[in-house]
């Protein structure tokens, strides 16, 4: 019968693993950060193209 789970004797086996892990976490974190940063670059440049079409509806709005 073949065991589910498989725990190495030899505890230098899961090195690898752990380093594989290590990285992904890393890649996963710099991959957020590069989002957040895109993500806020992206909303400065509608708040600034709001503010833009704001003020020209506000010069082409006839007074009461």
């Amino acid at each position: 019968m073949m065991e589910f789970l498989y725990f190495p004797e030899d505890k230098s086996e899961y090195i690898p693993a752990i380093v594989m892990l290590m990285l992904f976490i890393v890649f996963a974190a710099v991959t957020m950060i590069w989002f957040i940063k895109i993500s806020k670059k992206e909303e400065q440049k509608v708040d600034q193209a709001y503010k833009v079409e704001e003020q020209t509806n506000r010069k082409n709005e006839k007074p009461r």
